[in-house]
């Protein structure tokens, strides 16, 4: 329902006023370059944001420490669009390509992994939705009991006279979707709010819900249309997707080991990251 409602992102938490020193082997990460690091990782409270940030610096610092200490430095190394990667990130990949292998995910791994997750493949039912929506807010108990009844003074009418949706959608809908008659398109699952969601999908193709329903939005006229329903998808359609998925999991796993290993080589101050996985392979 994204096309009935507007929600504000969030600003991003400002730094601690108070925080550890942060160094790797002595060395002090400066608090400025923390801070400057803090976009990069949104968190609930601006401790998490930070300790977020220190960490994932801490973690790099370990990496380009290492690779300086074996005369790495990836140079002439590019990205996927082969554009060259700038100095410290290429020492960075050099030294993983270097230091951390992991095996190929092959066919029988990847069926496994498909026979065992066979929800996850699957497409998702549509539902075409019709809808007239009055606006209300929810903390306004006399607004919201006034759409409420107009909910119901329409349903009503659409009862008796289920051909007058769209007509009553462009006189009565607050929604956008009023210009076409009411009609939202094809709906899949978590794409509207869930009050109108749950009852979407358990309605009948045609059928009107008989009860006005009520969402953050105001009260909707809610009716199903043309109906779809989810197939299984074969393994060979996405046995790419599923050996790929897997190679990235196992990448990280053993990124995160060597991670800890080096870690445990060096003194780190301000950031325990014992049991942390690493940040910058996400």
């Amino acid at each position: 329902m994204g096309s009935c409602g507007h929600q504000q992102a969030a600003a991003p938490p400002a730094s601690p006023p108070d925080h550890p020193r942060v160094a790797v082997g002595g060395v002090e990460i400066p608090p400025a370059t923390i801070a400057a690091e803090v976009q990069n990782h949104p968190a609930p409270s601006a401790e998490a944001a930070w300790e977020a940030a220190a960490r994932a610096l801490v973690l790099r610092q370990l990496l380009l420490d290492e690779a300086a200490r074996l005369g790495l430095t990836g140079a002439g190394l590019a990205d996927a669009e082969g554009r060259r990667l700038a100095a410290e990130d290429a020492a960075i990949e050099a030294l993983l390509e270097a230091a951390v292998t992991t095996p190929k995910a092959d066919e029988a791994t990847a069926r496994l992994y498909y026979q065992r997750h066979k929800d996850r493949f699957s497409s998702p039912t549509l539902v075409e939705a019709e809808h007239i929506l009055f606006a209300a807010d929810p903390q306004d108990d006399l607004a919201y009991g006034l759409a409420a009844g107009d909910a119901r003074q329409a349903i009503r009418v659409l009862q008796r006279e289920p051909g007058r949706f769209g007509e009553y959608a462009r006189a009565h809908s607050a929604c956008p979707s009023k210009e076409q008659g009411g009609n939202l398109g094809q709906i899949g699952p978590g794409q509207t709010v869930k009050p109108f969601e749950d009852v979407l999908f358990a309605l009948a193709e045609g059928a009107l819900h008989p009860e006005p329903v009520k969402s953050r939005f105001g009260v909707h006229v809610i009716r199903a249309g043309r109906r779809v329903e989810g197939q299984q998808l074969p393994f060979e359609l996405v046995e790419d997707k599923i050996a790929q998925y897997l190679e990235e999991a196992s990448f990280r796993r053993a990124v995160s080991q060597y991670l800890t290993i080096l870690a445990s080589r060096t003194t780190i101050e301000g950031v325990d990251i014992a049991t942390s996985d690493s940040p910058l392979v996400q």
